[in-house]
Order: structure tokens, then C-alpha cells, then sequence
């Protein structure tokens, strides 16, 4: 599984405020952008972690069941 480089993310942004508040930019401003992005990047933190059960790559990197690579099938009346 591929790891965001959240961190980056969290020090770009900071500087990219950092940057904007020198420029000039009201702090009011930057508080409104805030609470107007909140919704959207909270959607994406918590749908990240879902997977959605879909039988795709997930499956093959984690080793289920259904990808384990056993060719041979069940019998009748064994488990």
C-alpha cells in the first residue's frame, strides 16, 4: 500500500498561509477559504481509508482468500 506524504502536504500548506498573510491577504479571508475547504478534505481523510470491498488490488496485496493462489476447490461435505 502507497503512504501519502502527508506530512509535505501539512508544511506546504503552512507555508503557502505563511506566504499569503505577508502578501497581504486578510486573515479573515484565509478563515473563510478554511471553513469553505473543511467539508471537502474531511470527506477525503475519511473515505481514504475505506476500500470498498471490490476484489481489486487490496485483495492481492493482503493475501485474501479469494487471491491466495490455491488452485485446488472445495470437496463435498469438507470445509
Amino acid at each position: 500500500m502507497r503512504r501519502q506524504p502527508w506530512g509535505l502536504f501539512a508544511i506546504a500548506l503552512a507555508v503557502l498561509v505563511v506566504g499569503l498573510v505577508a502578501v497581504g491577504v486578510p486573515a479573515s479571508t484565509l478563515l473563510f477559504a478554511a471553513l469553505v475547504l473543511a467539508c471537502p478534505l474531511m470527506m477525503m481523510f475519511m473515505m481514504g481509508g475505506m476500500h470498498g470491498g471490490h476484489g481489486g488490488d487490496h485483495d492481492r496485496e493482503h493475501g485474501s482468500a479469494a487471491s491466495d493462489g490455491h488452485d485446488h476447490k472445495p470437496t463435498a461435505g469438507r470445509r
